[in-house]
């Protein structure tokens, strides 16, 4: 992920290792590879018109109270599938999520529609999520 932490509009600084563990704990799952590296290098990124929960900091909890886990425990929109843990928004109220099976996470990424209640593949992983939110920018 170093390699295209330049696609990313929000330089946030990241989380510990030990601050990744403790979300992983309370959502009862383990998060993708991918997701932890650019967690560690940019906490609440912003990635085009999309921005990610942040993990809770506790060197920074202000800023990073309304996290991950609180997103996916507390104020889950209700017709949201119980297969999902959403890990960003876009302001519509469309969720960016990642798909869990037996609390493994896919690496996929997908968006999952409020409106219709409905969830598709948006990209392969995340890294392949962030170069395409960069070529969109781009291209406007």
């Amino acid at each position: 992920m170093n390699d295209i932490i330049d696609l990313i509009d929000s330089k946030k600084p990241g989380v510990t290792d030990s601050d990744i563990n403790l979300a992983e704990k309370e959502l009862n799952v383990a998060l993708p590879k991918q997701y932890k590296e650019l967690f560690k290098l940019s906490n609440n990124a912003e990635i085009g018109e999309w921005t990610l929960f942040p993990i809770k900091d506790p060197k920074n909890v202000k800023r990073t109270w309304d996290d991950i886990v609180r997103q996916n425990k507390e104020v889950r929109d209700e017709g949201m599938a119980n297969e999902l843990i959403s890990i960003g928004e876009d302001g519509t109220g469309d969720k960016l999520c990642y798909r869990v099976t037996d609390k493994t996470v896919d690496i996929k990424v997908y968006i999952w529609y409020h409106e219709t209640r409905e969830f598709e593949e948006l990209a392969p992983n995340l890294r392949e999520f962030i170069i395409s939110c960069s070529k969109g920018l781009d291209e406007d």
